[in-house]
């Protein structure tokens, strides 16, 4: 055991010697801990560092425990993951009634995902006070856009309606309802739910670089965020949390079962499950402005892997691996950054322009390529690794950007065009 200690405490370092990492990391197998750490600052106005015990966003990671929540409630009898969730939906916030809980659960919905570029949610609405009724009406009470278990497709709107659901036909207010079931039950107490406005008691603030500098990251109204997100933890938290998934005492068999079984594209209920090293790996991650998380759960060999950042400078996914395969044995590749490809001013030019106003531009200053973000008032600086092909700085990228030519011989970026007449 303390030789792949020793494996791990020299990747992680190796790796993080390569990216600004703040945040935690702990590994722990048969309830012993193989490794903990902490890393850079919780906030940097203050000096406070972060320790083994800050609390950080945790994202998309927030949706297993909205699938447990309604599985605790199936479980009782007060709904029916398998009837249309319009049933237990509020009268004024009813969608298509071929569409169950069950769907919701598993991103198989078929709803329209207004989380894309186009959309003006993430430049602008999100940023503004939350009325439920008129986020639903505005963004989600659309025609859906396939039917429902034609396929997976993963959308924050399956989980901000199973929030709602909880609401409706508890009468609680869905952070209650997540308190008072989960976190004081499993003695979570360093975990709430973010709405923008309360204090948490340890919290890490999030960051983003804005060109080669450490900024709080863009706003962004928590509200929004509800069942999909907004969840805020720690490592001794999230721990008990994955005994409660291992040890399976809270719901009944027959609701773990549902909980745990894997629908379209390796999804449960609120996490992803893979047969790797010859057993079942459950995990999650979470992405967001100046968040990066990941959780992977090995039942089988009682292992948890938790990572959780606040300045999105590392790929949770690619370390959380790379964890994961020492632990079984697997060699891994020594941690390295894309090698830059050196070009001139003019080549970095033929990439510059407008590919979607107010959302995607590509600019150089002082000789450097930027990619910029909400109007302008993000740089994230980017660089050239192949033909067409960027990384961005600070950031361990997994696969580059493409900014290319189409078959018309227009520049392509995400798949937008660029607009020639905007500069």
């Amino acid at each position: 055991m303390q030789e792949i200690r020793s494996k791990i405490d020299a990747y992680i370092n190796e790796y993080l010697e390569l990216w600004d990492f703040y945040g935690v990391i702990q590994v722990i197998k048969n309830d012993d801990i193989l490794f903990e750490n902490a890393y850079g600052y919780a906030n940097i106005e203050f000096g406070i560092k972060n320790n083994i015990s800050s609390c950080f966003s945790i994202a998309s990671m927030t949706k297993q425990f909205t699938a447990f929540a309604i599985m605790l409630l199936h479980d009782k009898g007060v709904l029916d993951i398998d009837k249309p969730a319009s049933l237990f939906l509020p009268g004024d916030m009813k969608i298509d009634k071929s569409i169950t809980i069950h769907h919701l659960l598993s991103h198989t919905s078929g709803l329209s995902n207004f989380y894309n570029f186009e959309n003006d949610f993430f430049s602008g609405y999100n940023r503004m006070d939350y009325s439920k009724n008129d986020f639903f009406q505005r963004y989600i009470n659309k025609e859906p856009v396939f039917p429902p278990d034609v396929k997976y497709d993963y959308n924050n709107v399956n989980y901000n309606l199973l929030a709602w659901i909880i609401e409706n036909v508890t009468g609680e207010r869905y952070e209650d309802y997540i308190r008072n079931s989960i976190f004081l039950p499993l003695n979570m107490m360093n975990s709430d739910i973010d709405d923008g406005c309360k204090i948490i008691k340890n919290r890490s603030g999030n960051y983003v670089k804005d060109f080669d500098v450490m900024i709080k990251s863009p706003y962004y109204n928590e509200k929004f965020s509800i069942g999909a997100g907004a969840i805020i933890s720690n490592c001794d938290d999230l721990y008990k949390w994955y005994i409660c998934l291992r040890d399976r005492k809270i719901l009944s068999q027959k609701a773990y079962n549902r909980f745990f079984n894997e629908n379209k594209n390796n999804y449960c209920y609120g996490l992803e499950y893979h047969h790797v090293y010859e057993m079942g790996r459950y995990s999650h991650g979470g992405d967001h402005l100046g968040i990066s998380t990941y959780m992977q759960n090995y039942f089988d060999g009682n292992i948890c892997i938790i990572i959780l950042s606040n300045n999105e400078a590392i790929n949770q996914y690619r370390l959380g691996n790379a964890i994961a395969d020492i632990l079984h044995h697997v060699e891994v590749d020594i941690p390295a950054k894309f090698e830059e490809i050196p070009l001139s001013e003019n080549e970095l030019k033929k990439y510059c322009g407008t590919y979607l106003k107010n959302k995607i531009k590509v600019e150089l200053i002082n000789g450097k390529l930027y990619f910029v973000r909400f109007s302008g008032n993000l740089y994230i600086e980017i660089y050239p690794v192949g033909e067409g092909r960027f990384v961005r700085r600070y950031f361990d990228q997994i696969e580059p950007y493409r900014i290319s030519e189409d078959e018309h011989g227009e520049m392509t970026f995400f798949g937008y065009v660029r607009d020639n007449l905007v500069k």
